[in-house]
């Protein structure tokens, strides 16, 4: 074939045309990538719902959160999938159940659980979409290459407000990209020591005896103040542990109203998602570890930039695997390719009632290397279905709730109860646990053995096996098997 021959000024005249072109699709990258908005995900470690003003406390004081939920939506059903620290973070990063993903419990020191290696989590996904990607503070997944941000900034997790004041040069960055910035503190999780010269020798939950830390005012809060809820014991000891608590979550409150001074002070608050969630249930037997509501039903605080309905509740039943595509989705990197589990409900972000949000589903296999005890739960509106999958061993305790004076003061003291449930059903759970929230909202009163939810038991456990099936869980074996 004959090649046609051009001259040298018509071969600069289309090297130009080239270039021309070429800079136009620059300019309209960059400007779609400027269109997309900047992400920070919050998580705090142990934040109940029961503990937060816009959610109904009216002792609590948490300023800066009950106003971002004025500025957004809090939904009312917000559910984390595992009630323990690694196992939940990992699913919040990679929209996988834990079970899928392979960080079935804790990853640091001899726990030694870590995701699979194949795994394309939220931060590389951003990363490769052409976002900053930055964490700061409590990490506790593994390994990093799986989990990898751009930057792992320096703070002490314990310290809010010195950690937010670090984030300034990676939130103000004027490079044209957009961020992602996971955000996670340590408090209020328990920690710090016994303080043995309070009555009742709470512990501590991260609050010094001595000083404090670096720009937070201290909120204190006397036992007698606190609003006890029905799932733990009205002792003195569970009231001296509650105020040390209520105290850790003012902290974390100030750390929150901080970071968003910075987004302000920067010019970024405005095309920024700011999402508010804690990993799992407060640190007290009965909540964290545990797939009862108190475990699992969490505060879940979003702000959209142009959010137009503000301060109200959602009540659609969302879980901690939809965070990562609703986020992909913001940044406009949602795909049939991704292998998220979850699903994206920012186009719920302004409704208070939306259908097609009615069930929602939990996975929990292990906290520490030493709890075994695998649970799945089928959630829906009225009824609610825990399999212990384990359930002919006692029900293990984490070390540091074991400890807790508020389980030891009930133990020794030989008492029957705690809170709501007996010592005794809380110790040894049968196979399965099915509750009417309407009618029973504290979760005692098992109807599994019912006649009259017979029907209603068989139809959550077909929904719960095609679940299990339909994200590859391991377990799915111990219904034919066990």
């Amino acid at each position: 074939m004959k090649v046609k021959s051009i001259s040298r000024r018509d071969f600069m005249k289309a090297c130009a045309s080239a270039l021309v072109g070429s800079a136009l699709i620059s300019q309209r990258t960059s400007a779609g990538q400027n269109d997309r908005p900047n992400v920070v995900l919050i998580v705090s470690d142990d934040h109940g719902l029961e503990t937060l003003g816009c959610y109904g406390n009216p002792v609590i004081k948490t300023p800066n959160l009950d106003a971002l939920a004025a500025e957004g939506v809090r939904f009312t059903n917000a559910f984390c999938t595992t009630a323990s620290c690694s196992a939940s973070r990992s699913v919040i990063l990679s929209g996988m159940y834990n079970h899928a993903n392979g960080q079935y419990g804790h990853q640091h020191s001899y726990h030694h659980f870590i995701s699979f290696e194949n795994i394309k989590t939220l931060p590389v996904l951003l990363t490769e979409a052409g976002y900053r990607t930055g964490r700061i503070g409590k990490y506790h997944v593994a390994p990093e290459d799986v989990y990898k941000f751009d930057v792992a900034l320096p703070g002490n997790s314990r310290s809010p407000i010195q950690m937010a004041q670090n984030c300034r040069d990676f939130v103000g960055a004027s490079d044209g990209k957009p961020f992602f910035l996971y955000f996670c503190m340590s408090d209020p999780h328990r920690g710090g020591g016994v303080a043995d010269e309070l009555p009742g020798k709470p512990d501590r939950f991260g609050n010094k005896a001595k000083g404090g830390y670096p720009g937070v005012k201290e909120v204190k809060y006397e036992p007698k103040d606190v609003i006890v809820p029905p799932f733990l014991p009205d002792t003195p000891e569970c009231r001296a542990e509650l105020a040390q608590y209520y105290q850790s979550v003012s902290r974390v409150d100030q750390g929150v109203g901080k970071l968003l001074d910075v987004l302000k002070q920067t010019g970024k608050y405005e095309n920024t998602v700011i999402i508010y969630i804690s990993d799992n249930g407060v640190a007290f037997p009965g909540a964290k570890t545990t797939l009862y509501e108190p475990g699992m039903n969490l505060p879940c605080i979003v702000r959209q930039p142009g959010q137009r309905k503000k301060g109200f509740a959602c009540d659609a039943l969302i879980n901690f695997a939809d965070l990562a595509p609703t986020i992909a989705d913001f940044a406009q990197t949602l795909s049939g390719n991704n292998s998220f589990q979850g699903r994206s409900f920012k186009s719920v972000l302004e409704q208070e009632h939306p259908k097609g949000w009615d069930v929602t589903y939990a996975s929990h296999t292990f906290h520490e290397i030493t709890m075994y005890y695998p649970m799945r739960v089928i959630r829906q509106r009225r009824y609610k279905l825990i399999w212990n999958i384990a359930h002919g061993l006692g029900y293990p305790f984490a070390s540091d709730l074991w400890a807790a004076s508020t389980w030891q003061a009930t133990i020794k003291a030989g008492k029957k109860y705690y809170g709501k449930r007996t010592v005794e059903a809380y110790l040894h759970r049968p196979k399965f646990e099915l509750y009417d929230l309407q009618n029973d909202p504290n979760e005692v009163k098992n109807l599994a053995d019912n006649p009259k939810h017979e029907k209603v038991l068989a139809e959550l456990k077909t929904k719960l096996k095609a679940f299990q099936k339909r994200t590859k869980d391991p377990w799915l074996l111990k219904w034919e098997y066990e």
